[in-house]
């Protein structure tokens, strides 16, 4: 029997209209052998979250160009919290300033990724820590 592929929703939240980073990663993370469902430009962190939860995934990855990354991630730790979430991988790349790594990293979300990470990196952290 085959092991369960590691599942992963990648989540576009805000006002943000460029996917196309966004759409290269899912691209290179299926290729890597996961599972993978894009959630689409413009989603509310609720309907992120909620996603997350009918899914079932062991990964939630953020993509996140507006620079509204710090008050997204809060709403959407609070709303995973909340779903019982709290124990899966959640990841967050953008334009994310290195001030804000930290920061990041205290609300829960384990991976930050800048606009310039190597996919590589990102399919070993998955494969390291979910």
């Amino acid at each position: 029997m085959s092991e369960r592929k590691i599942r992963i929703l990648i989540g576009k939240p805000g006002l943000d209209g460029h996917d196309v980073g966004a759409k290269v990663l899912v691209r290179a993370l299926v290729d890597a052998g996961f599972e993978v469902i894009y959630s689409g430009l413009r989603k509310t962190p609720e309907e992120i979250a909620s996603a997350a939860a009918e899914e079932d995934v062991d990964v939630i990855g953020l993509s996140i160009l507006s620079g509204s990354h710090m008050p997204l991630c809060e709403k959407l730790r609070d709303l995973l919290t909340a779903q019982g979430l709290d124990d899966r991988l959640w990841m967050v790349g953008g334009n994310i300033p290195d001030k804000d790594r930290e920061p990041l990293a205290k609300l829960g979300f384990k991976g930050v990724f800048p606009t310039s990470s190597h996919f590589d990196d990102i399919v070993k952290f998955v494969r390291e820590n979910a």
